[in-house]
């Protein structure tokens, strides 16, 4: 080894020792009789010391040092005149008696501090020197630990980790796949996992009752703050079940992660939610529920009282602010503004304040009497001092709006502590979906979740009522697991398909190996998927993913860095047997 310790070892037990340090060049302090260098590496930071006993050549060698120059240094543990007590080594320094530059570095395009002057663009571009910052290594040493805390866990619970294949057959899960042409079998592709779905299923058949696996999976989406291309999954899957097993024991593993990463002790049982009342109290599948603010219907006390826009909406909904009264004009055109932006869409936003005299002044009072705003404000449960926001139109689509109001108001009132965790189980998930573009019912979450058994005869019936074995735990209003309770049988697993509009040939097609599989003896499976990257940003407090990944994409999708994706050179093409075809812009609009 080049070095004895590493820059954040040495303490002033150490002092008198003849060390060796290398590492990056953090800053250099010329001030003529001394000079003094701050030595980083992943470890830490290290204080260099020279002075005019240490030779005029030493000295210069000192000043032509720039930043991130990878440097050795050995000398003498010696305590610090002046010390920082903000640093672990800040009580000794090393009065250097040899330096030797190992490489000279350029000026960096950014300050490798905590605090950079570097936009998200130009980090991305030199990542490897955005990892070198403090807050991103920190990031990649907590991925770290909740890596090794998951594997420890569920091999104290006997799973048994199997890597899957990464080159796999097209299937159709809810977002499109990539695809990886075929060279040896030419006009034929793979797709890339979107997850191991079908493969932890025939390790359940073949007797691998406990699997797990921390894997790569990939989807072509359009991206966000906590989307890639390409993200990590803690998959894993389990037999002879059911699905209170699976919330029990996974249950177990956030609670073991959080305690050995976080330090925080989770003791109570995590609470439970069917799909149906999450949507009614708070418009979202996966609810923050840090914070109450709960929706409440005002059909019955706001309609036909002559004020159309409530009239003829589906649904009208409230939320109380607490102590908000006081909101300005200001603030609520604010608010009004807010739910009419494109993403979100609503129409407007009505507001009742409950006056602490007991009376109410809405934006609606030409509609409404004191008597009818009462009515609103008993039903809400709101007192003197709070306000009433209201959204109204058709049901999903303002229980959407509402929702992320209810988040902003979250966040205006502070209620939306990054250190403070409220864990959720979602259950009983609708099996189907309808989409209005294709005119058909789609999988909500895939097509081997299993239905309620006493649901089964609605699949005729009424699709949309059948109830899927389904759960999700959602942690903070982020979804950061989920999974279902299997299809084991090939009977049930047809009529599924069936219902999907798969004809029996376009099934065998895509799934007859797992058809097949089921009838040579399948346990009753489940199983669950944790989003790796989630759970960290989650634990880290931080809303994007991305610092949590050694090497992400923008949100085009791109790797700034390497520059890819890159067109492929003719003879790759020709040895894939594929041609480009170009696309005018018309056209590909």
């Amino acid at each position: 080894m080049l070095r004895t310790h590493t820059c954040g070892e040495l303490r002033l037990s150490d002092k008198d020792s003849q060390v060796t340090l290398c590492g990056w060049v953090q800053r250099v302090r010329d001030k003529g009789a001394m000079v003094w260098i701050d030595l980083r590496d992943r470890y830490g930071i290290t204080q260099l010391m020279l002075d005019n006993s240490s030779g005029e050549a030493l000295l210069e060698t000192a000043r032509s040092l720039g930043r991130e120059f990878v440097i050795e240094a050995k000398g003498k543990v010696i305590e610090r005149a002046s010390k920082n007590n903000k640093i672990p080594t800040g009580e000794i320094e090393i009065f250097v008696g040899e330096l030797n530059i190992l490489n000279p570095a350029k000026l960096p395009p950014f300050l490798i501090e905590d605090e950079t002057d570097g936009g998200d663009d130009l980090r991305m571009k030199y990542r490897y020197l955005d990892l070198r910052r403090n807050p991103i290594r920190e990031a990649l040493r907590l991925r770290h630990k909740v890596a090794q805390s998951a594997r420890r866990f569920l091999d104290e619970q006997d799973f048994i980790e199997v890597e899957t294949p990464v080159l796999i057959k097209s299937t159709p899960e809810g977002a499109r796949d990539f695809l990886v042409p075929s060279r040896m079998n030419p006009g034929e592709v793979y797709a890339l996992p979107q997850s191991p779905q079908t493969f932890k299923q025939l390790l359940m058949v073949s007797g691998f009752d406990r699997y797990y696996q921390i894997v790569k999976c990939f989807r072509d989406e359009d991206l966000r703050a906590d989307r890639q291309p390409e993200f990590t999954q803690i998959d894993c899957e389990m037999s002879f079940i059911e699905q209170e097993d699976i919330i029990n024991t996974f249950e177990g593993l956030v609670k073991r992660i959080f305690k050995e990463v976080k330090g925080v002790d989770m003791t109570e049982e995590f609470p439970r939610m069917d799909y149906d009342t999450a949507m009614a109290l708070y418009g979202s599948d996966k609810p923050d529920i840090r914070f109450g603010m709960t929706f409440v219907e005002l059909n019955d006390v706001a309609q036909n009282k002559g004020f159309k826009v409530f009239d003829d909406a589906e649904l009208v909904v409230a939320i109380c602010a607490e102590g908000c009264a006081d909101y300005t004009r200001k603030q609520l055109d604010g608010l009004t503004n807010f739910v009419k932006k494109p993403q979100i869409g609503a129409k407007g936003l009505v507001y009742v304040k409950c006056n602490e005299d007991g009376s109410f002044k809405s934006s609606v009072d030409k509609f409404y009497s004191q008597e009818d705003l009462k009515a609103w404000a008993d039903k809400a449960n709101a007192k003197p001092g709070d306000l009433l926001l209201v959204l109204s139109g058709d049901k999903d689509h303002t229980r959407n709006c509402m929702n992320e109001l209810r988040l902003e108001m979250g966040n205006q009132l502070g209620l939306r502590d990054k250190e403070t965790f409220a864990c959720l189980w979602v259950t009983d998930f609708p099996l189907l979906e309808w989409d209005e573009d294709s005119k058909r019912y789609h999988a909500m979450h895939h097509p081997f979740t299993s239905p309620h058994k006493e649901d089964i005869p609605k699949l005729d019936s009424d699709p949309g009522a059948v109830r899927a074995n389904a759960y999700d735990l959602a942690i903070n209003g982020v979804e950061v697991g989920g999974g279902s309770i299997r299809i084991h049988d090939k009977s049930t697993q047809e009529l599924m398909f069936k219902h999907l509009g798969f004809t029996d040939e376009e099934a065998k097609e895509q799934f007859g190996f797992l058809m097949e599989a089921f009838e040579f003896g399948a346990p009753p499976h489940g199983g669950i998927a944790f989003g790796f990257d989630r759970l960290c940003s989650l634990l880290g407090g931080s809303d994007s993913i991305r610092d949590f990944i050694a090497f992400p994409k923008n949100n085009s999708g791109r790797d700034v860095m390497i520059d890819a994706p890159s067109k492929p050179s003719k003879e790759q093409m020709n040895e894939l047997s594929l041609e480009i075809k170009a696309l005018k812009l018309e056209e590909a609009k």
